[in-house]
């Protein structure tokens, strides 16, 4: 695992709390002669896990839609993917919860408090010491999440990252959706919690040309 520092993916992110099991990927690829890899199409996945009570247990989910426009070229893979452009529609949330009740849940109460929030979107990018990130644009505001990222067959990119919601001025979503669901985010502390931290994974597959 390489550790990656801060700039201005996506990823993509993020959103909230817990996602159906095929990821439709639509993108838009910008052929040149010296591209060395392609984008495999319905390879990029993205999840997110946050974290509910004191004891800070994990929710897991993720976004079965997302579309990707201007991956570029490269002699490297990640030269290839900097500057990639990315969008997720909030309604693909996806938390495989067996009620049926959570995912709505977090549109209404989450997103919902959230100002233009069809879309999350971003941008992933790399820089002069191949540290990579993703500036995210969520709740009208663009911020960044610097990723670490492992490798796997030189064309499997696994990316990490940590998104602070408070970063975002999302800290009334994180409350509104902490009091929707405060019996299920209460602990043995008979305290209830949802924090703003939200870990981000994105998985993209790559092809050599």
């Amino acid at each position: 695992m390489k550790k990656l520092s801060q700039i201005a993916l996506g990823l993509a992110l993020l959103a909230f709390y817990s996602c159906n099991n095929s990821t439709k990927v639509e993108e838009t690829e910008t052929q040149a002669s010296e591209e060395n890899f392609s984008l495999v199409r319905d390879s990029t996945k993205v999840s997110f896990v946050a974290y509910k009570t004191t004891d800070k247990v994990p929710v897991g989910g993720e976004f079965t839609n997302i579309n990707i426009n201007n991956f570029g070229s490269g002699e490297t893979a990640l030269e290839a993917m900097n500057g990639t452009e990315f969008s997720i529609p909030v309604s693909s949330l996806f938390t495989n919860d067996p009620t049926g009740t959570r995912d709505p849940k977090i549109l209404e109460f989450f997103f919902g408090a959230l100002e233009n929030t069809e879309l999350i979107s971003g941008v992933f990018k790399v820089d002069a010491n191949q540290q990579c990130s993703i500036d995210v644009t969520l709740n009208g505001q663009t911020e960044t999440i610097p990723l670490e990222y492992s490798v796997v067959d030189d064309t499997k990119f696994v990316f990490d990252g940590v998104m602070e919601l408070g970063n975002w001025d999302a800290l009334d979503a994180v409350a509104s959706i902490n009091k929707a669901c405060e019996a299920l985010h209460t602990g043995s502390d008979g305290v209830s919690k949802t924090w703003s931290e939200v870990a981000v994974k994105a998985v993209v597959l790559l092809a050599k040309k």
